[in-house]
């Protein structure tokens, strides 16, 4: 055992005595050490009830005959950290969460890892760990919040935002806005959309490093302690088998995420961090292959933003195996990819049944027949941009109109807000991105302001920045190169036309190569001062189109 390096022996007598500090008996040394990495805090809804879940993953483990020992891991709520500086520092953490799990773990030897994330960068984070780290590793999610109910409907934290925009266009009351404020998020959980919370732990599934229903399965449910048990079960039985996190999650494993991406329309964050995980698997996953992958792959799942369906609803329609099932009918999945149940894909899926054709519709009625995610391409974003296709109106999907230029989100966000944008438009918010946000801000504030004042079938969003996974509408980001690093979003000029055709994936500003020529000559890249871990994370972060991960890892 590797734990045996931190205490048999009389050279490891000194450690012995700390492990007895802790209360750890012979027998308890004796086992495999497993580290549960918790990321439970009293700030995240999402993981305001981790330690419940942590406590039944360790039931689980040591009626397999492990020692359970946990250690934490950082998150932030990014719905709590939008609009302020504090959103600067939500996707710096998913690096931060991946160091620190890897000094934990070979610190202290454990010998195998069960992951308690729930958040944005805190489920890809500790995924990047994991394939760092290359010893046996299973995750289990905190789960989604179930929707909230407002005049009837269900509703979810895109609705808050939204209302706010309607407030600030006199479509709303304050005493209509304090309702949805008190009844939008009514449980603890992951936002009860298709966001970037639950995009990444259903992609977990789908990759094979968590058990079925790992991405579905309601916070509040008691199934879920069922399901946290039974990966502290799973991971001592791939320690026996001495199946690792690069066994799971190969290339074509990621290939299978990138078609169920597609497929369920998750947030356009999963182009940020699948690249980032591959990246720490030993595999390079370009992002040209999404719109390969998203051609054949129909779109089956309209979740909140993209529709009036939420993560409740997929659970009761079979969840994430049965898109899969679904899906494979038309010969999308690798089914031989293994997976931490110690079985195939194949095995996992086969007798998974879609429950509801209304919340996962049949291969041979999507609701469309390419993917959920576009990556595009042009003289404004050389190295590509990304769009969630399935979140965008039908006559927005080709625009075209003037450009409205800001160098940072305040300031187009008080544009919005101030009715100086119009139907037509297109804002251009740059500056935002890895580097030269620093941190790359998710801009669902300004998306949710277009949406809320009735723009968002007449007004495109174009960023060097990123979004949230509750935004929805022609909303495109991760523009590469970013501003900062010379890209041509930084010669946009006000009142530029600017071409968009999602479907044939292009983004291109009107402008002469001539012109764009005597810009740059005249130009030079706005900086900003930032101090501590930022000026650390501009200096090193490469650029989204790259997974935003840092030079040198």
């Amino acid at each position: 055992m590797r734990s045996d390096n931190a205490k048999a022996g009389m050279q490891q007598a000194p450690a012995r005595s700390l492990f007895r500090a802790l209360g750890l008996t012979d027998e308890e040394m004796e086992r495999p050490l497993i580290g549960i990495v918790s990321s439970y805090n009293e700030i995240v809804p999402g993981h305001m009830h981790l330690d419940k879940i942590v406590e039944a993953v360790k039931q689980g483990v040591a009626m397999a005959g492990g020692t359970p020992i946990v250690f934490p891991a950082i998150a932030v709520c990014d719905g709590i950290a939008m609009g302020h500086v504090g959103m600067k520092y939500s996707l710096v953490t998913r690096d931060l969460i991946a160091d620190s799990t890897e000094c934990m773990a070979l610190a202290h030897q454990f010998d195998a890892l069960v992951m308690v994330p729930n958040c944005d960068k805190n489920v890809p984070g500790l995924l990047m760990a994991a394939a760092r780290l290359n010893i046996p590793t299973v995750f289990v999610s905190g789960g989604p919040m179930l929707a909230g109910h407002v005049k009837g409907e269900k509703r979810s934290l895109s609705s808050m935002f939204e209302a706010v925009g309607s407030y600030a266009a006199g479509l709303m009351t304050e005493d209509d806005v304090k309702e949805f404020e008190c009844k939008v998020c009514p449980t603890c959980g992951s936002c009860s959309g298709m966001y970037t919370a639950n995009s990444m732990n259903c992609l977990t599934e789908v990759l094979g490093m968590g058990l079925k229903g790992n991405g579905t399965i309601p916070a509040v449910y008691s199934e879920r302690l069922v399901l946290a048990k039974h990966a502290g079960m799973a991971v001592m039985d791939m320690l026996k088998k001495n199946i690792r996190p690069r066994d799971i999650m190969t290339e074509a494993a990621f290939r299978n995420a990138l078609t169920m991406d597609m497929a369920l329309g998750c947030s356009t964050n999963s182009m940020l961090h699948l690249p980032a995980i591959a990246h720490e698997a030993g595999v390079e996953l370009n992002v040209d292959i999404a719109n390969e992958i998203s051609a054949k792959t129909p779109n089956l799942c309209h979740l909140a933003p993209a529709g009036h369906t939420y993560m409740e609803d997929l659970n009761e329609a079979g969840g994430i195996y049965a898109v899969m099932n679904e899906i494979s009918k038309l010969g999308l999945l690798n089914l031989d990819c293994m997976t931490v149940t110690g079985k195939t894909v194949g095995e996992n899926i086969k007798d998974c049944v879609n429950k509801n054709p209304e919340i996962i519709r049949p291969v041979d009625n999507p609701y469309s027949k390419t993917g959920g995610i576009a990556v595009l391409r042009g003289n404004l974003a050389p190295d590509s941009c990304v769009v969630k296709r399935s979140a965008v109106a039908p006559e927005m999907l080709v625009h075209e109109g003037p450009a409205r230029v800001f160098d940072c989100e305040d300031d187009a966000i008080a544009a919005i807000k101030g009715g100086k944008i119009v139907a037509g438009d297109v804002v251009v918010i740059r500056y935002e991105g890895p580097k030269g946000g620093p941190g790359m801000r998710e801009m669902l504030n300004p998306t949710s302001a277009i949406v809320g004042m009735g723009l968002g079938s007449t007004v495109a969003l174009i960023t060097d920045g990123r979004f949230s996974g509750a935004s929805r509408g022609a909303s495109i980001g991760h523009v590469s190169p970013e501003a900062a690093a010379g890209g041509p979003i930084g010669l946009v000029e006000e009142g530029d036309i600017i071409s968009i055709d999602i479907n044939a994936n292009t983004i291109n500003m009107k402008v002469s190569d001539e012109e764009l020529a005597r810009r740059r000559a005249n130009w030079t890249p706005k900086s900003k001062e930032v101090t501590g871990y930022l000026k650390r994370y501009a200096a090193l972060v490469t650029s989204a189109d790259k997974g935003a991960i840092l030079k040198g890892n």
